[in-house]
């Protein structure tokens, strides 16, 4: 683990990890190693573009876009705010763009592209198509490719380089953009602060991060450091995101259960990765994989 991470181990190791469990000294621990905050302003989020008022209007369409693909062919479960996502949906008709998706695109054990991917980005693709049918401007989708999290779980520079320049070339075929999130982060520069943790971290959430550290993090720490460390990132990253990409829907294909890692001031798409009825990530399944194996798995553990 890199030293910007070091800070989690010890004694926040061991009060997330014990058996028995006390959220007040987690929220405690966690603050005491949050990063400081923007000293330029009293509340980070004021940098956060705030929506322009909408034609009343414009939401009857706004609602019929949301409709073509907030289905079950999609979804896994019900969006976090469908309020929230009509409102995101109807600034882009009301700016005749294109309604703005993003999701995180991470890295497992493979160092290039498969045929997982490639069903996953044609998923994706058939939902922009969807919204094409209901709205002429269609989707623009973008995926925040993790290398930050590739990093922490041990994978080499120059594999993470590869894969990710296999997805891009995979992405743009489909009409997809791409960035990393990594250069989000630095490009954020002071802004980049973790988002404050005013309700303990659940132990069914962190259960299932140390869940997924145990199977993916290769990294030189203990698989509960790993999960520490990914749950401090994603506390700085979604801060980073919602303010690099306001006004947009974020997709994910975990469960509501880690809402908490995804940006606050975003609506959630909780979706299905590869068709109805599975959420494993592309990046976590082999090469080939059997229709059989993709029903059995499960889609909730994290990409770290």
């Amino acid at each position: 683990m890199s030293g910007e991470y070091a800070c989690l181990e010890g004694s926040l190791a061991v009060t997330l990890c014990a058996q028995e469990y006390d959220p007040t000294t987690v929220t405690a621990h966690y603050n005491q190693y949050a990063p400081a905050a923007d000293k330029s302003a009293a509340n980070p989020d004021e940098h956060i573009k705030r929506p322009a008022p909408v034609e009343p209007n414009i939401f009857a369409d706004a609602a019929k876009v949301l409709r073509s693909f907030n289905t079950w062919t999609f979804k896994r479960e019900q969006p976090s705010d469908a309020q929230l996502m009509v409102q995101v949906i109807a600034e882009a008709i009301a700016g005749r763009r294109p309604v703005p998706f993003l999701l995180y695109w991470g890295k497992g054990p493979r160092h290039s592209a498969a045929a997982p991917e490639a069903k996953c980005l044609d998923f994706l693709a058939a939902l922009a198509a969807r919204v094409r049918d209901a709205y002429t401007p269609g989707a623009a989708i973008k995926l925040i490719l993790t290398d930050t999290h590739a990093e922490l779980n041990g994978h080499s520079p120059r594999d993470i380089e590869t894969y990710f320049d296999d997805i891009r070339s995979e992405a743009n075929q489909r009409g997809f953009e791409t960035c990393l999130l990594g250069q989000l982060v630095k490009s954020a520069g002071s802004l980049a602060t973790a988002a404050a943790l005013d309700e303990a971290v659940s132990a069914k959430m962190m259960a299932c991060l140390v869940d997924s550290a145990n199977k993916w993090y290769r990294g030189s720490a203990t698989p509960e450091q790993g999960a520490l460390a990914y749950l401090r990132m994603n506390l700085i990253e979604q801060r980073v995101v919602e303010r690099a990409f306001p006004g947009s829907i974020f997709i994910t294909f975990n469960g509501r259960q880690l809402r908490a890692l995804f940006p606050r001031q975003l609506p959630i798409f909780y979706m299905y990765s590869l068709r109805r009825g599975t959420s494993v990530k592309p990046w976590f399944m082999p090469a080939e994989t059997p229709a059989a194996r993709l029903e059995s798995q499960s889609g909730n553990s994290a990409d770290a």
